[in-house]
């Protein structure tokens, strides 16, 4: 919390009126401060220097990621039936980046063997 004290000091102020030096001169307590702490908003300064730009997103941001990235897939999978044969197949969709998600390491330990969205429009294909 300490490399973080600036952030939190601003947001004390700007959140609740409240400074950061009241809990130094023993008029807030420990309880207090850290409730206030706790409740930050998303917005605040503290969560975001703390959390990164996860502390952004919300359980909604994250599920309209999740129906952006089923959307594109579908109709990809659309396009890539429908196409004609001597056409080249497109590329597949990415998906909408995730903050504190990386790229590389997939969530699920058996999403490794899990075939792609390529493998799947050849087998289907």
């Amino acid at each position: 919390m300490e490399e973080h004290a600036e952030a939190l000091e601003a947001d004390l102020l700007r959140h609740y009126g409240v400074d950061l030096l009241d809990w130094y001169r023993g008029e807030l307590s420990s309880r207090r401060l850290a409730v206030l702490v706790r409740h930050l908003p998303r917005d605040s300064a503290f969560r975001f220097a703390h959390e990164g730009e996860a502390a952004q997103w919300s359980l909604t941001d994250h599920l309209l990621a999740a129906v952006v990235d089923h959307l594109a897939v579908a109709n990809w999978m659309f396009t890539s039936v429908n196409r004609d044969e001597d056409e080249a197949a497109s590329e597949a969709p990415q998906p909408v980046p995730r903050p504190g998600v990386d790229d590389a390491m997939p969530d699920d330990p058996d999403a490794a063997d899990a075939p792609g969205p390529a493998e799947l429009a050849r087998f289907f294909g």
